[in-house]
């Protein structure tokens, strides 16, 4: 099992920033890639950002310039840093956790509210 608990949102006006954390525990041993979703009332939950375990990033077209995902293996800490705000990033953000397992098994955070005022 793996646990994740999300940190860091808030109200911030448009052009602010946040800094998203997500702390992984239990088997972590077992974490391949991490990332961060969001979900908009009435949208469907959309991949903001992941990153693996080497290292590799890809983000939503709707972030690329002013989003960033990294990763403290050390601290089994993943962070989103938020630059630009817009209303439009306005949603619940969850954290996400892959392992590597056969099959795969999927863990998310219990989420987090973002809103950006204009």
């Amino acid at each position: 099992q793996v646990q994740l608990v999300e940190s860091g949102g808030g109200l911030v006006q448009a052009g602010g920033s946040l800094r998203l954390s997500c702390a992984a525990s239990g088997s972590i041993f077992s974490i391949n890639a991490m990332g961060w979703y969001r979900q908009a009332p009435g949208k469907q939950r959309e991949l903001v950002a992941g990153i693996t375990s080497g290292g590799s990033t890809n983000y939503a077209d709707s972030v690329k310039g002013r989003f960033t995902i990294s990763r403290d293996n050390a601290k089994n800490t993943v962070y989103l840093q938020m630059n630009s705000l817009k209303p439009e990033d306005t949603a619940v953000y969850y954290c996400n956790a892959e392992t590597a397992t056969r099959p795969p098994r999927v863990y998310w955070g219990q989420g987090t509210q973002v809103t950006v005022s204009s």
